[in-house]
């Protein structure tokens, strides 16, 4: 056997996850490895904790990186908030909704599906008709950026309904972390959830969570044991917790939580106001770019996400062999549909450090050429300067 080092070729990553990772960050990752109790690593944390609530506007204490991707921030929520027999409204308009179903039952919950069409936001008509039809619910859940379609949800109104009806809030804000307006404390949200590898752009494998009081209060008078182990708040709180000392509970990730630092250092010097501005305007030059090719857009502009650009696929297109060629011949890789939206879109992601100019004239040159290639039904050789006059 004679396999040697792993050399991955550099692509531009502008799919729905992972995004491009800031150099800075991949340098944070090779400083010296540390003990996960070395008392300079525990200073880190602290900051890193600050650091993580300035990033999701809130002053929760209990606001940390979950050692796992954003689906262990997920079962997270639900494993410590949901016991069996527990009623739980689950809102579902794209992919990660229906995890959400799947976790509610693991947990021995009954969930209690609101449904809407992908590709459109979650309707808080239908979610107030489900509170007041059960009473009895504990917990209201919905995906604030859903991923899978590109709509972004109105956060603050559905909280606002669940809180009416004394629910708790889980809210999966994976992609929308730092790529989005998401105020955790203004707009009451209780349980939420986030990944590294959107638009905070760090390396995948961490998922920052934070929890109000009124979570918490949840937890520490639950009836039955968490059913998770690893994901038991009760014990994660011995090793996140506040105060020096901490107690040994895993060993933390350490040159990755590196990386997150460094990423929610780069945000804080960028200003998490001034991140929302420029994925916004990145977004409008990428749309103007796809609508002066001809290509129309999945979610009505209103319910639009900035980051996650769902586009419908020309008529006759092979869409499996123009992400083939954008991989191959450009180095670039963009995302097929998910579910009921897979062959029928693309998702072009703006996340992070790889929301920027270059790579939205870049993205919109080679589809044109790609497409144009393929005798495809488009507008040809217009998407680059519709994009360029936007930015003017």
């Amino acid at each position: 056997m004679s396999i040697t080092s792993f050399h991955p070729p550099v692509r531009t990553l502008m799919g729905p996850g992972p995004s491009d990772v800031n150099p800075r960050i991949l340098e944070a990752m090779s400083r010296p490895t540390v003990g996960h109790l070395d008392p300079v690593f525990v200073g880190m944390m602290d900051e890193m904790k600050e650091l993580l609530r300035y990033a999701f506007n809130t002053a929760n204490e209990l606001t940390m990186p979950v050692s796992a991707p954003g689906s262990a921030g997920m079962e997270m929520c639900f494993v410590n908030l949901v016991e069996p027999g527990d009623k739980v409204i689950v809102c579902q308009n794209g992919v990660f909704g229906g995890r959400m179903k799947e976790n509610v039952e693991r947990c021995g919950g009954t969930p209690v599906m609101v449904e809407d069409d992908w590709g459109v936001a979650v309707s808080p008509e239908k979610v107030e008709a489900a509170l007041k039809a059960n009473p009895d619910a504990k917990v209201l859940a919905f995906v604030h950026a859903e991923t899978s379609t590109g709509a972004i949800s109105d956060a603050k109104t559905l909280s606002a309904l669940a809180h009416e009806h004394d629910c708790l809030v889980i809210a999966d804000t994976v992609t929308s972390l730092a790529g989005s307006p998401l105020m955790v404390d203004d707009w009451q949200l209780d349980a939420v959830y986030s990944g590294t590898q959107k638009c905070l752009s760090c390396v995948p494998g961490l998922s920052p969570v934070t929890f109000s009081q009124r979570a918490i209060d949840s937890v520490t008078s639950r009836k039955s044991k968490v059913q998770s182990w690893f994901l038991d708040l009760n014990l994660i709180l011995g090793y996140w917790g506040g105060g020096g000392k901490r107690a040994y509970h895993h060993t933390a990730p350490i040159n990755t939580l590196y990386a997150l630092h460094e990423s929610l250092v780069i945000l804080q010097e960028e200003g998490i106001e001034n991140s929302w501005a420029r994925h916004q305007k990145n977004h409008e030059a990428l749309r103007a770019g796809f609508e002066a090719m001809g290509l129309d857009f999945v979610v009505p502009e209103d319910q639009r996400l900035p980051q996650l650009n769902a586009v419908s696929i020309p008529d006759g297109v092979d869409e499996a062999a123009v992400r083939a060629a954008l991989l191959n011949e450009y180095n670039l890789e963009i995302g097929a549909g998910l579910g009921a939206m897979a062959g029928k879109i693309w998702r072009v992601g703006l996340m992070g450090y790889a929301s920027n100019q270059t790579n939205v004239l870049f993205c919109l040159g080679a589809l044109d050429a790609l497409l144009s290639g393929m005798s495809a039904p488009i507008n040809s050789g217009v998407a680059v300067e519709a994009a360029r006059t936007a930015y003017q």
